[in-house]
């Protein structure tokens, strides 16, 4: 009996001790997001693990474990929920069972996962699409996209603007009874990059008539030139987000190379002759002072054009958003931006508000203190909920 009890006191210490982790005092619900955080971290340290032996690729093992968790397209009393292809490329459509009273709103979204993961199954990004067409009487199509390591920069772009050019034809707009004067794009993290990418894209393309009305960031990942900027600083070993394991993701987008994971990770990738770029994600210039924080801007140190050469995509607007010039954000539409307190892409975020204040664009921030990267993916806990409630909010107003 004795033994038993030692032994039980001593696995539920070592439970303890792996769930706990020091966290701000800000942070609501610290046990729950220990928890999460716990959920997430078991089956990355056994992706490493079979990875360092040899015995799978990290993203794959990964992909493995998440995909348990998809759902298949379930209709409810509020909403119709189908799957089916745009040109090719897998969505799923949800479309309000009540009678319309005029031309729906639509909304194309767009599932984060560091273009390594993720679907428009995962039950988060299924319950909020669902969640948005009830709440917002609105068209909503999420949309897939091929994956690293398989697939690498710009298949993933070029996937979701495939799909978003399909649904913006005039005749499938009809078809699911949108206004094509009501139409707004969203995505969340790696989704928020591909957001802001196909919409700077759209306003070169003479093909498309109708224009998002809107566009809506959170959270996203808008460049991969500097990862020593202060949120990467602050919450490189944060829970959900870890430096370490966004720069892997940014990585895996161009290429199954190690080495360049390596190069980014000290922040030397980018070779001399694109330091013209710079000023465009310059955060000590381009950060509101309450989140420099004393911090001290490092000029970049370049490196041979080597990986630039082998992998271009490290130089293309179309992977960083923040390198577009001042002139292409002009026309984008207005702007809805979340950023995160305690979230390494914190400052994507908050550079590209800037930077479209600048130019002229109606921009909302809703920066939310005291949460982390993928809180919107977390609905039981508060501030999940209380930011996806802001974020429906803003669209019901501006859509």
């Amino acid at each position: 009996m004795v033994k038993k009890s030692f032994f039980f006191l001593t696995l539920a210490i070592l439970i303890a001790y792996y769930i706990y982790i020091p966290l701000p005092d800000n942070v609501e619900e610290p046990w729950k997001i220990m928890l999460l955080d716990a959920v997430m971290r078991t089956p990355s340290h056994l992706a490493q693990f079979a990875e360092m032996l040899g015995l799978n690729h990290f993203v794959d093992s990964m992909m493995f474990f998440l995909s348990f968790q998809d759902v298949p397209p379930t209709s409810d009393e509020n909403v119709s929920v189908t799957d089916t292809t745009f040109n090719n490329i897998p969505v799923r459509i949800y479309v309000p069972k009540r009678k319309p009273e005029s031309l729906r709103r639509g909304l194309f979204y767009i599932h984060g996962g560091g273009w390594c993961f993720g679907s428009n199954a995962f039950p988060a990004c299924d319950f909020l699409s669902r969640w948005t067409a009830n709440r917002l009487d609105a068209v909503v199509v999420s949309t897939n996209y091929r994956l690293a390591p398989k697939y690498h920069f710009p298949v993933q772009f070029e996937d979701v603007y495939t799909a978003l050019k399909w649904f913006l034809h005039p005749e499938v707009l009809k078809s699911y009874g949108v206004d094509p004067g009501r139409v707004g794009i969203s995505g969340e993290s790696a989704g928020g990059n591909l957001a802001a990418a196909v919409t700077q894209q759209l306003l070169e393309d003479p093909d498309i008539k109708s224009k998002p009305k809107i566009q809506s960031l959170i959270y996203p990942a808008l460049q991969n030139f500097d990862t020593d900027s202060p949120s990467y600083r602050e919450n490189s070993h944060f829970p959900i987000l870890s430096k370490s394991v966004m720069v892997r993701l940014w990585s895996e987008y161009f290429t199954t190379d190690r080495s360049l994971e390596k190069a980014m990770l000290s922040n030397q990738h980018i070779p001399l002759e694109s330091s013209h770029l710079f000023k465009f994600v310059n955060w000590s210039s381009l950060l509101p002072e309450k989140f420099k924080k004393g911090h001290v801007y490092k000029k970049p140190t370049y490196s041979s054009s080597e990986l630039t050469k082998k992998y271009p995509g490290l130089l293309d607007v179309r992977a960083s958003p923040l390198l577009a010039d001042d002139s292409k954000l002009r026309g984008l539409p207005p702007t809805y931006v979340i950023t995160c307190q305690y979230d390494v892409l914190r400052d994507d975020g908050l550079m590209y508000v800037t930077r479209l204040k600048n130019s002229g664009v109606r921009v909302t921030h809703n920066h939310i203190e005291g949460a982390f990267h993928g809180t919107m993916s977390f609905l039981h806990v508060k501030i999940g909920y209380r930011t996806a409630n802001q974020y429906i909010s803003w669209l019901q107003e501006n859509l």
